[in-house]
């Protein structure tokens, strides 16, 4: 006999009181992180959903945007355990996930495994393009299983396990592109700017002087925990799932349903693993919006974040100097949402 599926329940307490936590638990870390962070109010926000989601994120910025202390700031806040990995040509796969060491005891040898820094609940994977394929790949199996397996025993990761990492995109020099494999593990991709004026003056106003504002605590990793059992049990109505599934279909240009301009500029579309972040994605976005269902705006304003690191361009759009996000602002405008037949 088939389980039966949890589903939200709106006259539930219990669940509607989870909810509540979550929209004012998400405030109160927002209102936690104004007092270090100066603007990125864009990546905020899908931090936070993806962190609900249980999902990882990839960020991609310039030097000094505070992509560090925010995710440090976020660590703090929850008081979970926070790693930090620079990323390193000479950076050995055993450097990540651990090795085993030869210990003595009563006279005996035994190999015993030392966890490395990647045990934790929040890791910071900072420039994962600096080390080679072998290495960035020591991460796949923690990302995507939650489970680190060495000399043939499997350990399992802590709960919340969440990774962002960043990329420099100016510096290609002594760089290594990740995998798509391992591109498809990061629920999003976001990309940071520089910040406004005004934004900037108030950072190195806050900066160069005296700084004493304690962070309050206001969840905990078991609260994250709670947020992602919750968010998966929303209901997503066949129409808004098709829309996905269209949306990355469309993407692929293999498929029948691709526009002409994805045919011309797009060498590889996205996975099905897109399709199933943008409705888990939304699930929480619309929780955070105060809804019970995803909708069509959920899987659009997503859809940059999901699809940006899954769309590979050609040639012909890098000499047309297209963008990713120019085709993913072109889909959205080409594929229509279900009618009420399906």
């Amino acid at each position: 006999m088939a389980e039966t599926e949890e589903v939200l329940e709106m006259d539930n307490q219990d669940d509607v009181a989870l909810v509540k936590r979550m929209q004012e638990g998400r405030d109160q870390i927002v209102a936690e992180i104004k007092k270090v962070i100066v603007g990125q109010e864009d990546i905020i926000d899908e931090l936070l959903i993806a962190l609900f989601g249980g999902g990882h994120v990839l960020v991609t910025g310039v030097p000094g945007l505070a992509k560090t202390l925010l995710i440090k700031t976020v660590a703090d806040i929850l008081q979970v355990d926070f790693s930090r990995i620079q990323f390193t040509p000479d950076l050995m796969p055993a450097d990540v996930v651990g090795a085993e060491v030869v210990e003595e005891k009563d006279g005996q040898r035994k190999l015993t495994f030392v966890k490395g820094p990647i045990f934790t609940n929040i890791l910071l994977a900072d420039e994962i393009n600096r080390t080679p394929p072998k290495t960035q790949s020591s991460l796949l199996e923690a990302m995507e299983e939650r489970q680190v397996t060495a000399a043939g025993v499997t350990y399992p990761m802590s709960k919340p396990f969440f990774v962002l990492a960043t990329q420099n995109p100016i510096e290609l020099e002594g760089t290594y592109p990740l995998p798509e494999a391992q591109l498809d593990r990061f629920m999003f991709k976001i990309e940071l700017g520089y910040l406004s004026e005004a934004d900037e003056v108030q950072v190195v106003s806050q900066t160069t002087q005296i700084h004493d504002n304690p962070l309050a605590h206001p969840l905990g990793g078991e609260d994250i925990l709670e947020f992602q059992r919750i968010a998966r049990q929303v209901p997503a109505a066949e129409a808004v799932i098709k829309y996905a599934v269209r949306l990355v279909h469309a993407s692929r240009p293999q498929s029948e349903t691709a526009p002409d301009f994805v045919k011309d500029w797009v060498s590889w579309g996205a996975g099905i693993r897109a399709s199933q972040n943008l409705i888990l994605a939304g699930k929480v976005r619309a929780l955070l919006h105060g809804r019970y269902n995803v909708s069509y705006g959920d899987v659009r304003a997503l859809a940059p974040s999901v699809l940006r690191h899954r769309v590979l361009l050609n040639f012909h759009a890098e000499a047309e100097r297209v963008t990713t996000d120019h085709v993913i602002q072109k889909l959205l405008q080409a594929v229509p949402e279900p009618t009420s037949e399906l």
